[in-house]
């Protein structure tokens, strides 16, 4: 069995494993696609209400969202650099200078060797010392990473419930390693309904509000995974989710902010966490990151906008943000145009006032460039939209008769 003691031991065996570079890889914001290599399909993942959209709509935008938000577990990719941090209370032991674990001895580690890892590793949750705690949640994570038996044999062993108290850690690397852990451990099906009935969503909340950029970034793919079981969704907004995710929105790393559009998304296919969204200032950065034209960026703006176009306050609120401005801007010849179309058309379905408000915006020439030089399902939307456009001056040249 390998202990937190003999790690030094069982590294310099590490060359009798295979090499596999991909566990190696540090994961950065344009290669994360991990969960791609789950059991979980697109269709799973964003089964979102689809009130107000055609199904052909809803699977473009859900593939555009998918471009990013195939997070992976273990997202940090930063094992490397917990060995060589000093602990912050204390010093080291120095009879754990090596207790982080090989990553290759942890990613090949037989079945037979697992369990009891695994014991030791909850028993190390629940030591006094900071050391063997961060070793204990680190080796975790890496446990937890690939493999999905190991997902369901450290869910059923204890580890969760030992986890869930380290996210208030005051110790950084403590609840980075208990939030990736949970994170990796979170796309075990049966592991979502005990990390949620063990109070972590709260707990997940606090790390959004006060973690590092890392485990900020954690907690809002633990809580995105959380919330592919619909009764998690109104369980996360009502613990208060959303404002934080704002938060991260704004103030987040380019990573971080990613990270946020697609929690929020996922969150607001519930009517109650869109109006909880507009609510906590989400639409004036999303109309920013459309303006901002940021490729890979505003077109996932774009979906969210077109997610809180659902309730009456989002629709306000876009307009007084200036978002029909910035969409039909994105239209003339930024990224998503498609996307800008299908918002557009979503507000003006039902609403006169935003229609004459997007002809003042100058809405009409774009489209009528995009429903000739656009593709084939760009020139539908923008023909549709159009002909909502001809509605009001229709009825406006009815009344003068």
């Amino acid at each position: 069995m390998v202990s937190l003691e003999n790690a030094n031991s069982y590294s310099t065996s590490a060359n009798s494993y295979h090499y596999r570079s991909s566990f190696f890889q540090t994961e950065d914001e344009n290669s994360i696609h991990y969960i791609k290599k789950t059991s979980m399909s697109n269709e799973e993942f964003f089964n979102i209400t689809k009130n107000s959209m055609s199904n052909e709509d809803f699977i473009n935008m859900s593939e555009t969202i998918s471009d990013f938000s195939a997070y992976s577990s273990d997202i940090s990719g930063e094992l490397e650099r917990l060995a060589s941090v000093p602990d912050p209370v204390q010093p080291p032991d120095p009879e754990l200078e090596g207790e982080i674990f090989s990553t290759e001895i942890i990613e090949n580690i037989s079945p037979e060797d697992l369990q009891p890892t695994v014991r030791l590793c909850v028993d190390g949750l629940n030591s006094t010392s900071l050391a063997i705690k961060r070793s204990a949640a680190a080796t975790l994570r890496l446990l937890a990473k690939n493999r999905a038996e190991n997902r369901a044999l450290i869910g059923e062993s204890g580890a969760i419930s030992a986890l869930i108290p380290l996210l208030r850690s005051p110790d950084p690397l403590i609840q980075e390693n208990a939030v990736t852990a949970l994170l990796n451990l979170s796309l075990h099906d049966d592991n979502k309904c005990v990390i949620c009935n063990g109070g972590a969503i709260k707990s997940l909340i606090y790390v959004l509000k006060s973690g590092t950029d890392v485990s900020k970034q954690n907690a809002a793919c633990t809580l995105l995974s959380l919330a592919l079981v619909d009764e998690s969704k109104v369980s996360i907004g009502a613990c208060g989710a959303i404002p934080p995710l704002v938060a991260l929105l704004i103030n987040g790393t380019n990573r971080g902010k990613k990270d946020a559009l697609t929690t929020l998304y996922k969150l607001c296919s519930v009517r109650l966490n869109k109006e909880r969204a507009v609510n906590a200032g989400a639409v004036k950065p999303l109309v920013g990151m459309v303006r901002e034209n940021r490729p890979g960026m505003a077109e996932k703006a774009m979906v969210v906008l077109s997610s809180l176009v659902g309730v009456e306050m989002g629709r306000e609120a876009i307009v007084e943000e200036g978002g029909v401005g910035a969409l039909v801007e994105a239209i003339e010849g930024g990224s998503g145009r498609e996307f800008a179309v299908v918002t557009l058309l979503q507000m003006c379905k039902e609403s006169f006032g935003i229609r004459n408000l997007l002809v003042r915006e100058g809405g009409i020439h774009p489209l009528v460039a995009l429903s000739q030089n656009g593709s084939a399902k760009a020139k539908h939307k923008a023909e549709t939209l159009l002909g909502y456009l001809r509605e009001p001056r229709q009825e406006a040249s009815t009344s003068k008769q």
